[in-house]
């Protein structure tokens, strides 16, 4: 049985190329969506918020920390298509499962070594 799931975020960024490495060399099929490259839609990022609510948004993030009040009050969906940056990286969904970040938790659940 082929084990594939789909995974946001950023290709330059270390936490996904880790991520992504060790999953593939635990026999997933990852389909990497790099959200910079190619722009959610409204639709995708409503979808994202649904499926992990606020943890979408990497607060601890550099984007983070240099938006205005303004923007940091916009809606999660709002705020994704204007800095996909600031989305908590990797988000990852396969069959009904839904996870968030690339910690001993996620990689537990997906059969990772930690």
């Amino acid at each position: 049985m082929s084990k594939t799931l789909t995974m946001f975020g950023l290709s330059h960024c270390s936490t996904c190329q880790k991520a992504q490495a060790a999953l593939e060399e635990h026999g997933w099929t990852v389909a990497f969506r790099d959200v910079q490259k190619e722009p959610l839609s409204a639709d995708e990022r409503q979808a994202l918020v649904d499926d992990f609510g606020d943890k979408i948004i990497n607060r601890a993030s550099l984007t983070w920390r240099g938006m205005s009040e303004e923007e940091r009050a916009a809606d999660p969906v709002q705020m994704m298509g204007d800095k996909p940056s600031v989305m908590k990286r990797p988000a990852i969904r396969t069959g009904d499962q839904r996870v968030i970040g690339w910690t001993a938790n996620v990689k537990r659940a997906l059969g990772v070594p930690a």
